[in-house]
């Protein structure tokens, strides 16, 4: 399907359910349904994002400031998800227990509006990868209207771009929960470390960031194409200075670069 045929194909599908909530994080996959869903269904689309010590306060802010620019009715809940029995303990299945929280309240916002469907932005490419959450998306009747046309990241991202939305190329972002190797509990603490720590790239000037937390041990994930910007002794010492400062030990970088479910490395997915 070419496609213009799958945004045709979307846009048909949306205007069928007369009404969507959308799990709305600000990144790009939802940011673009949100886009297209306002367009074909105007007020009969909510806006649903969760606040939660796994979600940066920058990545919230960009989320509301957008929906406040598309002038589409945004809810903000509230999802937290260490309050959740289980989940804290860091287990292979942890993001099921977050989705079913998440859903499971954003079903609720629904029903108060009247709307029959609630919608995420997952797409095919996430089929490809180990994700427990899609279990409990599934098991709710949570609908996936960028999937269910066949479209791909790069799909998104081009026609995101031809919409001028200001995500069209924004790095991939996943809860802050993921940068923990399973089995390790997390804590508000921790999270702090890492979102701290992320920050502090950012500020820097890296694109694409991930630090994923090893007890003591930082270990930095950057886009193939930043690795070099390490080869900078004064960036280095800068780094080291305020992870330390931050509360890591050790601060390592991962030589491989940033790549998708890295901690999903460690365990057998058909186990």
């Amino acid at each position: 399907m070419m496609l213009n045929e799958k945004l045709e194909k979307l846009k048909s599908n949306i205007k069928k359910t007369n009404g969507l909530a959308i799990a709305f994080s600000g990144g790009v996959d939802s940011t673009f349904l949100l886009k297209v869903a306002h367009e074909v269904l105007g007020d009969r689309v909510i806006a649903v994002t969760a606040r939660s010590s796994t979600y940066p306060e920058r990545e919230f802010r960009e989320a509301v400031n957008f929906a406040g620019s598309l002038g589409t009715k945004h809810v903000v809940i509230t999802s937290e998800e260490l309050d959740i029995e289980g989940f804290a303990d860091n287990p292979v299945n942890r993001c099921y227990f977050c989705k079913n929280e998440l859903f499971t309240k954003i079903l609720d916002v629904a029903k108060e509006y009247d709307i029959e469907y609630v919608a995420d932005g997952s797409n095919v490419d996430d089929l490809g990868d180990y994700r427990p959450g899609m279990k409990a998306v599934k098991e709710l009747g949570v609908i996936s209207p960028l999937k269910e046309v066949g479209m791909t990241k790069e799909d998104i991202r081009i026609l995101s771009r031809e919409m001028d939305l200001p995500t069209w190329d924004k790095p991939a972002f996943a809860c802050l929960s993921s940068r923990f190797p399973y089995g390790h509990k997390i804590t508000r603490e921790k999270l702090e470390m890492v979102d701290k720590a992320e920050q502090f790239l950012l500020d820097l000037g890296f694109k694409q960031v991930r630090v994923r937390h090893h007890g003591d041990i930082a270990r930095i994930e950057v886009s193939t194409k930043e690795r070099s910007k390490f080869f900078d002794e004064e960036l280095m010492d800068n780094v080291n200075k305020r992870f330390k400062e931050i509360g890591f030990t050790y601060v390592s970088l991962d030589l491989k670069g940033y790549r998708t479910g890295s901690m999903n490395e460690t365990i057998d997915v058909n186990a």
